[in-house]
């Protein structure tokens, strides 16, 4: 169980669409969280790494290394 508070005008824009659309407010807040905890997580970790000084990566070389993967079949 979960609950928060929002801000009043985000709160009027989740009862707005739950009317609208028939489906509760509890189930726009699920999709939300769902669909934004794994960017928070990536979020979470790049920081810490930041913080340790751990070795940066280009997307250019994240690229490069899963596309050699993909074809070495790893």
């Amino acid at each position: 169980m979960l609950a928060l508070r929002l801000p009043p005008e985000i709160e009027k824009r989740l009862d707005d669409l739950a009317r609208r659309t028939g489906r509760s407010k509890s189930f726009y807040a699920r999709e939300a969280i769902l669909k934004h905890i794994e960017d928070l997580e990536d979020i979470f970790l790049a920081e810490r790494r930041l913080k340790r000084g751990a070795a940066r990566v280009s997307l250019e070389e994240l690229e490069r290394e899963f596309h050699d993967e993909l074809r070495d079949g790893a």
